[in-house]
Parts: structure tokens; C-alpha cells; sequence
């Protein structure tokens, strides 16, 4: 008869129910966010549960504040979790360090039944063990030693008061099992492995005890996890075996590794989210790339949105093939949808106070005047350079300063590029009283060369220089046109005056 699930109310709980296990170790990265990912699309394809659980029982090397991290960097992400240590749930606590009691009992459920026992192997014994298979060019491996221990002996090492771990009594003949990557897989692990360690001396468990009860009383029904933990799902099918408990369905998802091949490494620094977030890429970006680049959709297509690659997620499709990361292409994934969020009207407005924010940060007292920071001023600066940053923040780098601050250029530094300046100036004055409704670059540019053919000897070549100059400071950017557009016809006038004054 199949398990009913039901929560704390005793009421059934319906649909499928994933998790992520992070150990808070540090930052969430890359590797860590596609696992995430995968599990938060499928639980939401299915109508399901997306569970985060802080795997913390090897305490060493616990780091403060890394499970707030992690979970702060989830709701970035935009893939927040249904349950969770900050959130609660009818299953909690969700931190595995608050459930030892369960572990302990569960650990007594094994030694009661006989699958598991105590061991009293010292860690000299053991070191001496692993140095002797390396010197014999073998797989260190513990020898199983106390497994033949009997109910008596036991009990006169328990009364010594020695040290002990409880391990798991690993058995042979293990049954295959069907991954939903990998097909039909299974382990022999009794023929390469000692019996593993369960319950440590100090009261926490191991990954493979705490993992299977945890999924068990948390109702796991699928677990997506990395490739690295397919050759233990063997033991962990084992252990569900002998608890007499039934196992959930396993996905083991292919690495995530590096262009040219090699491992994303922790230590690079530049695959941790919080480095993404502090440089303004957008988290569909992200989530937009580590899927792009591996599999479990239809074919590769830039610019899916969550919502997209939720409806497009296919766990068939996903291959046992690593997928290769290139951080070189993340800036244009990021153009496109930082070109999305500038098209939405509801986006677009959390856009303007990020870059009104900017601007006060970068230029402070170097601003024109406060009517750069107003709105239509900001929202107008996005839509026209739509399509051509990839991050907020490149609207106030030098390139685009001219937008914030008045250039300070002399009348003498024109004239050596037209000695027409004044005519030219007070052209392009009269060109602005044109009325508002025709101000688009199209017409401008057209105006532009009329207004050079009014000149006598200036080349349409040198009167955009010299405009280009009077208006920005600049030799190089976004065509005079479009500048005069962005500014304009009030900063305009302002600007030129300037320089027909100096």
C-alpha cells in the first residue's frame, strides 16, 4: 500500500516534493543555483514543493551566516523556497543540526534490526589502515573489523566507556535502480567500500544517514541532485531497504564545469552569486546561462524567462553530458534581459529609481541639477539606450557622463575644429524651437545635414565633432542625434549658450 503524506494537522499532502541540501560552507555558487533551479522548475511544473534543508552536521566546517546567505540569495535569484529554515513548514525544523534525536533513533532502529552495529576502531587504528592501502597502491577502505564484534564484547567496550561510531553493514547483491538521467544504474559498493560511518561520536550523522531520514520524514518523492552522489545512491537504496521504507526517485544532474573542461572551483571567486548581484546583473541572466548552456529543454534559446524555462522543462531531456559554462557570454545574456525589464512598464520603474540611485552615488554635487534625477528625464535615457548596455551601471560610466554633468569645453577649442561656431551654434538653437512631437533621431539627423548645408566651408564630418564636443565633452558615443534627443531641447539650448558665451 502506497504512503500517504500528511503534515503536522494530519491533513494529506498532495503533488511532488524536491529539495535542496546545501551545506552553508560558504556562498551559494553556480553549481549550487543550478541544482536549485532544476529542482524549483520541476516542483513548480508539477504543482509541487520546492523544500531548502541546511545540511550542517559537520560543524567544522560551518561558516556564520552562510545558511541566511543562502537562502537571502534564493529569493534574489527569484526561485524562493515553499519551506525552509526562515519560513517554517509542516516538516521542519529544516536545519539538520535541530534534528539529531531523529537521527539517533533512527541510527538505533539499524542496530536494533541488525543492519547496522557499534564501532570502536580508534582513529590511530584507522590512519594506520589508510597509510598501509596506499602503500599497497589500494583504495583506502575500512576493513570491518568490529562488524564480527559480538553481543558481549560489545557490551564490555561499552562499559570501558570507549569511544564509538555506528556504522552500516553494507550487504552485497544490491538491487538496480533507474535514474531519471542515467537510466538503470546500481553499485556493488560492498566490494569497494568498508562499511560506512552513520552516526559520528560526537551525536551528528553522516550525509547518507541524515539524507534518507531526512527525505523520508520530509516526504521527498524525487531528489535532483549532482552526478557525484549517483555511485552512493546504491547505499542509500540500501539503507531505505533496511529501514523497510520506500525510496524516492533519483535524477542525478551532469556537472557544471568550466568552457574548456576543468571544474568550477569555489576558490575562483567569480561563480559565487553574491559577486553578481554586487555588479548588477540581473539573476534571470543567470538562470537564463546555466541552463542555456546544459540541457533538459527542447533546443538553446537566449533570453528564456523563469516563467518560460518552467513551462519548457522536460526531465527527459536532460543528458548525462557535463555542461560547459562560458562567464564571457553572461554580459549579453544580460543585454537581453536587462532590454525586457527597460520594454515592461512595471520593471522599467524599479529601473529608474536603481539608476536615479546611481546617479546620486557617482556624480553627487556634479550634477547638472535635480532634474536629471527626475523620472521622465531617467526613463527617457533607458528607452533610448535600450539594446545597447548590458548593465544599469553603464549609463554612468564616462562614456555616458555627458548625461549627468555639463561638459566643460571652451569656445577657443571649438573653433579650431569650424571657424563657424557661432553660426553653427545659433542654427541648432533655432533648430530647437521645433516643436516636442518631431523630436525623434530620424528627423534630427535629416535636420542636421540641412542645417551643415546652411554652413560655408564647415564638412557635415566636423560640424557633428564640434556638436559632439559642445554637448558632451566627448569624441566618442551615441550619434549627436540621439544625444540631443536624450538631453533635450531645454539642455540643449543650455549647453550651446555656454559655449557661445565662454
Amino acid at each position: 500500500m502506497a504512503r500517504v503524506l500528511r503534515d503536522v494537522c494530519g491533513a494529506a499532502v498532495s503533488g511532488p516534493r524536491v529539495r535542496f541540501g546545501p551545506s552553508p560552507t560558504g556562498f551559494l555558487h553556480l553549481g549550487g543555483l543550478r541544482t536549485a533551479l532544476y529542482n524549483y522548475i520541476f516542483a513548480k511544473q508539477q504543482r509541487g514543493t520546492f523544500v531548502l534543508r541546511v545540511e550542517d552536521t559537520d560543524q567544522g566546517r560551518v561558516v556564520p551566516g552562510a545558511a541566511e546567505g543562502i537562502e537571502d540569495m534564493l529569493h534574489w535569484a527569484g526561485i524562493p523556497p515553499d519551506e525552509s529554515p526562515r519560513r517554517g513548514g509542516p516538516f521542519g525544523p529544516y536545519q539538520q543540526s535541530l534534528r539529531l534525536d531523529l537521527y539517533r533513533a533512527a541510527s538505533e532502529v539499524l542496530l536494533d534490526r541488525g543492519a547496522a552495529y557499534r564501532c570502536f576502531c580508534t582513529p590511530q587504528r584507522l590512519e594506520l589502515l589508510r597509510k598501509e592501502a596506499l602503500r599497497n597502491q589500494q583504495t583506502p577502505r575500512y576493513d570491518n573489523r568490529c562488524r564480527h564484534l559480538t553481543p558481549k564484547e560489545v557490551a564490555e567496550k561499552l562499559a570501558q566507556g570507549l569511544d564509538w561510531v555506528v556504522r552500516f553493514r553494507l550487504e552485497r547483491g544490491v538491487e538496480p535502480f533507474q535514474d531519471l538521467v542515467y537510466g538503470w544504474n546500481k553499485h556493488e559498493v560492498a566490494e569497494v567500500e568498508g562499511d560506512p560511518v552513520i552516526l559520528k561520536g560526537d551525536g551528528f550523522p553522516t550525509y547518507h544517514l541524515a539524507n534518507v531520514v531526512d527525505d523520508h520524514h520530509m516526504g521527498i518523492s524525487h531528489v535532483l541532485r549532482g552526478t557525484e552522489w549517483l555511485t552512493s545512491t546504491s547505499k542509500h537504496l540500501l539503507l531505505y531497504k533496511a529501514f523497510g521504507w520506500d525510496p524516492p526517485q533519483f535524477g542525478h544532474l551532469p556537472l557544471l564545469l568550466n568552457k574548456d573542461g576543468s571544474k568550477l572551483s569555489k576558490r575562483q571567486g567569480d561563480i559565487f552569486l553574491e559577486r553578481f548581484a554586487q555588479e548588477g546583473y540581473l539573476p534571470e541572466a543567470l538562470l537564463d546561462m546555466i541552463t542555456n548552456c546544459g540541457s533538459g529543454f527542447a533546443g538553446k534559446q537566449m533570453g528564456r524567462t523563469l516563467e518560460e524555462l518552467i513551462s519548457q522543462f522536460e526531465i527527459g531531456r536532460i543528458t548525462t553530458h557535463s555542461a560547459l559554462l562560458d562567464l564571457e557570454k553572461l554580459p549579453e545574456f544580460n543585454r537581453m534581459h536587462l532590454t525586457r525589464h527597460i520594454e515592461n512598464e512595471g520593471l522599467r520603474h524599479k529601473l529608474i529609481q536603481e539608476l536615479q540611485l546611481l546617479v546620486e552615488h557617482t556624480y553627487g554635487d556634479q550634477q547638472v541639477d535635480k532634474e536629471v534625477l527626475e523620472k521622465e528625464y531617467v526613463e527617457q535615457v533607458l528607452l533610448l539606450r535600450k539594446g545597447h548596455i548590458s548593465h544599469l551601471k553603464d549609463l554612468v560610466s564616462g562614456n555616458y557622463s555627458y548625461l549627468w554633468v555639463r561638459p566643460l569645453v571652451s569656445r577657443e577649442h571649438l573653433q579650431t575644429i569650424s571657424a563657424e561656431v557661432d553660426e553653427i551654434g545659433k542654427l541648432v538653437l533655432g533648430l530647437m524651437t521645433k516643436p516636442a512631437a518631431v523630436w525623434t533621431i530620424e528627423e534630427l539627423n535629416k535636420d542636421l545635414r540641412n542645417l551643415q548645408k546652411q554652413t560655408r566651408e564647415t564638412k557635415y564630418s566636423s560640424m557633428m565633432k564640434l556638436l559632439r564636443l559642445a554637448l558632451s565633452g566627448q569624441q566618442h558615443g551615441p550619434s549627436v542625434a540621439e544625444m540631443m534627443v536624450t538631453l533635450g531641447p531645454r539642455e540643449v539650448c543650455g549647453r550651446i549658450r555656454k559655449v557661445l558665451s565662454s
